[in-house]
């Protein structure tokens, strides 16, 4: 009698971490006046109707990430665009948008195409732009007074990749151009928050 052997066990294969997907690609998107001034009294300080029209026509299909300022700004959500507020708020409530308590948290909930869009505050650009790859400016060439800035950033380790200029039209209005700058180096910018 031959003895019996029995198959090799194997070792069941145990998954503790759900795999996750890579955060989408981030792009900043502002209009910033030369002295660095993006916004006064949770308000633009100045009125550009072709720059609201560029922004819709970039944003229009993707996730918008703002903070709760930013928010509040807003008459109501932006439509055909997933809004996502970042607030430490505990029990923030806002109509027409998702609530996130980090800007690691609102780029998990994004589900639209890339890449997603922070529209701002200063603080949430601040937090971003480590991670971003995509800059959309609106430079504008007018110092203004303020109480929001864009964070300044290395223009070494950027590389601007289109420019649209528009000159002032008349004594009381200003210059200002559509700037895009990407990353010179995409890896160097943080995987995640």
């Amino acid at each position: 009698m031959t003895p019996h052997r029995s198959a090799p066990t194997r070792k069941p294969q145990i998954t503790t971490a759900k795999t996750a997907a890579p955060p989408p690609a981030v792009a900043l998107i502002a209009a910033v006046a030369a002295n660095g001034v993006i916004g006064a009294d949770n308000r633009l300080p100045w009125r550009l109707a072709e720059d609201l029209r560029r922004f819709r026509a970039l944003t229009v299909g993707h996730a918008v990430i703002m903070g709760r300022k930013t928010w509040e700004s807003l008459p109501r959500a932006l439509p055909e665009r997933q809004n996502i507020v970042v607030t430490r708020q505990r029990d923030y409530e806002a109509a027409g948008a998702e609530v996130a308590g980090s800007f690691a948290a609102a780029l998990a909930a994004v589900h639209l195409p890339e890449p997603m869009f922070c529209i701002g505050g200063g603080e949430l650009y601040r937090i971003a732009l480590p991670f971003a790859t995509t800059l959309h400016l609106t430079e504008i060439a007018r110092d203004f007074v303020g109480d929001a800035r864009f964070p300044p950033f290395d223009r070494g380790d950027w590389r601007e990749t289109a420019r649209e200029e528009h000159p002032a039209r008349d004594p009381e209005s200003f210059a200002y151009a559509y700037v895009t700058y990407e990353r010179a180096n995409a890896a160097a910018a943080r995987a995640s928050p």
